[in-house]
């Protein structure tokens, strides 16, 4: 029998016109590594939240093992002196900086810190879990994918008893993560409870022992891993049978001839961020793709073809005219539309509302000067929201008290009502739930029926091969290749990557 660690017990809490949690219950073991599961705006993140003290529970009661009676955790500080440490889905760091300061600030009650000391610390940790970074570097220099392993590394020399891993995996590769379960086994078997949030199916099954499933804000139920088929696990965390995904199967390949128009046209496009020059075409009603592995420069290309990095070789032509791209301003009035790989840095404002949020792209076109009346603004953010489904109280919600995914489709919304002739979606589905994953594919192949011309990026290969009619492939900031028809093979793709011919 495993020792209970941590339970949580009729925890509800609310917030103004949403009942985030409900009743929900959650108990977790030494030992085991634990999934917490669910659509985005399930409850996850607020149950998190509520267990380390971000915010405070309407009702419920929390014990952990070591202290008689029921904890309330006012704050993240008073976790960790329980031994509850978190990794959140986005990197909460100071990337301003240093990589030992990141890992010690808040942790030395001293008024005078020996930084050689913590820097020699800091050294060590970093070589044990084989963390690409020098103790002294500034954060914002690391990759998103080495500032997550920064964080996790953080909480992980905390001491913890429970470790609370927010999809962890979101900025990950393939070779990252297996170190990451590496060192999540390790920690299991020192007795570590561990709580892993994710999105991810065929990880939470390689990984966890048990899950945890909520479906807007209540328990649906707590389950063995190994005793529940993939197809249950889905059909509980949506409320019905999923057979829309086998529907979009290979549907992006039927927009491959519908159009020889061309919309882009890059020759020998190189950028200040290392890019080494390439060839693209985007036609209309295409679905095109950017594959390869994390820091291949999928995101780089897409970047100097809207402006957001410095083009300094090659040209660039929007429906067969040569264009001088050098903002993203200068974009979005030829047309193109981009949402970012982050969209907590790049994406949203968190502090302006949904509908402001959505307005903000076709207002920065049409200038600041020449504001929308607040009935125009209202009227394009109600016709989005409904469009895209998003759940929010209202207009008016501030946007970053909503959801993950409903996040994205606010930004989703923001460019659909520019009405690009080219739209560029980097990671659109990147740390959202299977559902709503499954909403933005189908949305994705509906505009490019209408005409429209899109590059989809994703890190999941299944889900470029079932939304994109052709891909490039890269390694190491350069094409290496470009896959379409019956070619498009997960496969073929690696064998690109990797530079060998099958």
């Amino acid at each position: 029998m495993q020792n209970i660690l941590l339970t949580m017990k009729n925890i509800y809490k609310s917030f103004p016109g949403v009942r985030a949690l409900q009743n929900v219950d959650f108990t977790l073991c030494e030992g085991e590594i634990h999934a917490l599961m669910g659509e985005n705006g399930a409850g996850k993140s607020t149950l998190i939240k509520v267990l380390t003290g971000v915010y405070s529970k309407d009702a419920g009661e929390i014990h952990i093992k070591g202290v008689d009676k029921p904890i309330n955790v006012k704050s993240p500080q008073e976790a960790h002196k329980l031994g509850i440490s978190t990794v959140y889905q986005e990197i909460s760091l100071c990337p301003n900086l240093t990589v030992t300061e990141n890992l010690f600030i808040g942790r030395n009650e001293d008024l005078l810190v020996n930084w050689k000391k913590c820097n020699k610390k800091a050294e060590s940790i970093l070589e044990s879990l084989k963390i690409p970074a020098k103790p002294g570097q500034q954060l914002s220099n690391c990759s998103i994918a080495v500032q997550q392993m920064v964080a996790i590394a953080r909480a992980v020399d905390m001491d913890c008893k429970v470790l609370i891993l927010d999809e962890p995996t979101s900025s990950l590769d393939e070779q990252e993560v297996a170190k990451l379960f590496s060192l999540m086994r390790e920690l299991k078997s020192r007795g570590v409870g561990i709580i892993f949030v994710t999105h991810f199916l065929e990880q939470m099954y390689e990984i966890c022992d048990k899950v945890t499933v909520l479906r807007g804000g209540e328990l649906v139920g707590e389950y063995q891993v190994s005793e529940l088929p993939m197809v249950e696990l889905v059909a509980k965390m949506m409320g019905k049978e999923l057979g829309d995904l086998a529907n979009i199967q290979n549907k992006g390949k039927l927009n491959a001839e519908s159009s020889k128009e061309i919309i882009v046209e890059a020759e020998g496009l190189a950028s200040d961020r290392g890019i080494k020059p390439f060839d693209f075409k985007a036609h209309k009603g295409e679905v095109t793709g950017f594959a390869g592995l994390l820091g291949s420069g999928r995101s780089e290309c897409v970047r100097a073809i809207f402006g957001a990095d410095r083009v300094i070789k090659g040209r660039l032509k929007i429906k067969g005219e040569e264009a001088s791209i050098t903002s993203p301003l200068k974009a979005m009035k030829k047309g193109i539309g981009y949402l970012p790989e982050d969209r907590q840095r790049d994406g949203i404002i968190g502090d302006l509302s949904v509908r402001d949020n959505i307005i903000l792209a076709l207002q920065t076109m049409r200038g600041f000067f020449r504001p929308f009346t607040k009935s125009q603004a209202q009227a394009f953010a109600e016709e989005y929201i409904n469009i895209l489904g998003i759940k929010t109280a209202s207009a008016d919600t501030p946007v970053s008290s909503l959801s993950g995914g409903n996040q994205q489709k606010v930004i989703l919304a923001r460019w659909l009502l520019t009405h690009p002739d080219y739209l560029i979606l980097d990671e659109p589905t990147r740390g959202i739930d299977i559902g709503t994953k499954v909403e933005i594919q189908r949305l994705v192949l509906k505009l490019a029926s209408e005409g429209m011309s899109i590059t989809f990026i994703s890190s999941e290969i299944e889900e470029m091969l079932r939304t994109c009619s052709r891909l490039i492939v890269m390694r190491d900031l350069q094409v290496v290749g470009e896959l379409e028809g019956d070619d498009m093979t997960q496969d073929k793709i690696m064998y690109t990557i990797a530079g060998v011919s099958k």
